[in-house]
């Protein structure tokens, strides 16, 4: 799977993509859901498009959380980014992250979303989306 649509709702649409590479303007104002490691090149693939949140792996933080450096890199520009945890969901599959993954950080926007560790991604997402029940989903 290269790049599809999950869902779409009044609050947005979610996009799967198992690489962040694959992002283009045509995804901007998506909840854009990637495979890729939440490193710095992530990032820097992440800030092509206007996008309403970007998710990646964690792939386990990593020496100096360079896993997770593209957080930082969002945050700096306004954009809400989260990671999820690489024992959740497999690092280079969206469809897994968005079915399994469970958020492990977020940046101060993503958290200004109501996104915070420990919760399912996908429900976290549907109710960002207008889809869900509108109250914070708990851990899995």
């Amino acid at each position: 799977m290269l790049k599809t649509e999950a869902l779409r709702g009044p609050g947005g649409r979610v996009v799967l993509m198992d690489t962040i590479t694959k992002v283009d303007a045509g995804d901007s104002g998506a909840f854009v859901v990637s495979g890729s490691h939440g490193g710095s090149s992530s990032g820097e693939f992440a800030l092509a498009a206007p996008l309403a949140l970007a998710v990646f792996n964690d792939a386990g933080i990593g020496k100096g959380e360079a896993g997770i450096a593209a957080l930082a890199m969002l945050q700096a520009r306004g954009m809400p980014g989260c990671t999820v945890a690489h024992t959740s969901a497999r690092i280079g599959e969206a469809r897994d992250t968005w079915e399994h993954g469970v958020i492990s950080r977020v940046n101060a926007a993503a958290q200004a979303l109501g996104l915070r560790e420990g919760l399912a991604l996908r429900g976290a997402l549907e109710r960002l989306a207008g889809i869900g029940s509108g109250v914070p989903c708990s851990p899995p």
